[in-house]
């Protein structure tokens, strides 16, 4: 019985970091980079957590599976998407330098 109740807290747990995973670390995993690691995706989520929101999470997200999307926006004379570059650009800096020690 005891067995049985430390596997399946095991496997919920699982299940709910899975289920708790943010909109750039699944893309992130699911893109099937080679660089792409579970610790990985997960320290650029954490950055993604303290510097875009949740719609700037979604929308870059979606250059993991579309790049050329990327270029668009950053090409867009829309300004909310002149506006989001910014906070884009500054997003992947701030993770590049804090997900360093994580790739190595």
């Amino acid at each position: 019985m005891g067995f049985k109740l430390a596997v399946t807290t095991i496997v919920l747990g699982l299940c709910t970091s899975a289920a708790l995973a943010g909109p750039i670390e699944r893309a992130c995993l699911k893109a099937d980079r080679k660089a792409a690691s579970r610790p990985l995706c997960n320290c650029v989520q954490q950055v993604a957590d303290l510097t875009l929101s949740s719609g700037d999470q979604r929308l870059a997200a979606t250059f993991f599976s579309d790049p050329h999307r990327a270029q668009v926006i950053r090409q867009s004379d829309n300004s909310g998407h002149e506006k989001f570059w910014k906070r884009y650009k500054q997003f992947g800096a701030n993770a590049e330098s804090y997900c360093r020690a994580v790739r190595s």
